[in-house]
Order: C-alpha cells, then sequence, then structure tokens
C-alpha cells in the first residue's frame, strides 16, 4: 500500500511449501516496484522469512553455497531483488486481527483453492532429487 492506493497479488502452486510461498510473496512484492524509488516496510507473520533475511542468515547461506538449505532457488531469486529498494522487515503475529495480514490470508487461501494452479517448478524438482535418493 502506497498511501491511498493499492495494489494486491495473488496466485497459487499445485505443489508447494508455506514456507516457499511465504518467501515468493516477498520476492514477487519487491520485483514489481521499481528500483530506488521506494522504502519499503514488508510486514508478514513468517518468522523463516523475516528471520533469515533481518537476522542475516540468508547472507551466510550464500557464503556456504547454500548447501543443506531448503527453497535455494527462491532464496537467489529474492537476493536478485534485494538491494534494488531499502526494505524494512516486520514480523507480526499471524490471526491476531491485523487487517493487512487477514487480507494476505484470505488471498493465499483463495488463490490456493483455485482451479488454475500454476507448477513450483523449485519444489517439484526437489521433490523429484528425494524420491530418487529414497529409490
Amino acid at each position: 500500500m502506497a498511501g491511498k492506493h493499492r495494489k494486491e497479488l495473488d496466485g497459487g502452486f499445485r505443489m508447494t511449501t508455506n514456507n516457499r510461498m511465504e518467501l515468493l510473496a516477498v520476492i514477487i512484492a519487491l520485483e514489481t516496484l521499481k528500483d530506488g524509488d521506494h522504502n519499503v516496510t514488508v510486514y508478514s507473520d513468517s518468522k523463516y522469512v523475516i528471520d533469515s533475511i533481518s537476522k542475516g542468515w540468508v547472507f551466510n547461506w550464500v557464503k556456504k553455497g547454500f548447501k543443506g538449505k531448503k527453497n535455494a532457488d527462491l532464496w537467489k531469486r529474492y537476493l536478485k531483488v534485494h538491494p534494488k529498494n531499502p526494505v524494512k522487515y516486520i514480523w507480526v503475529k499471524g490471526h491476531a486481527n491485523v487487517p493487512e495480514n487477514e487480507r494476505c490470508d484470505y488471498l493465499a487461501f483463495t488463490a490456493a483453492d483455485g482451479k488454475d494452479l500454476g507448477i513450483d517448478v523449485g519444489y517439484e524438482k526437489s521433490q523429484e532429487v528425494l524420491k530418487g535418493d529414497l529409490l
């Protein structure tokens, strides 16, 4: 939201995880912004996303080549948009009547319940690798 202007984005995938979608939501929101034009505040109920960025974990994962880390494909995509606008990250408690968070939950729920769900290629490839390891 910028002043009185609001832009809502939503989408869903047939197979994925909550952590991937929480991270992808941040990535896509940042990708839609013009470079350097905005001071951005991201509110999320995802400790995974907020802590990974705010506590600098993702930058340590880069140094280690993301070895053993889930969602490396998305974190690498995040790192491409990270420096383009100054971003402040704030964790909010989920399901605590924060209007914007409740709206995001609604959009996520309805998107995930949709009929034209996309393919989360990164997730599905990781599952194929895991199946191969089990065989």
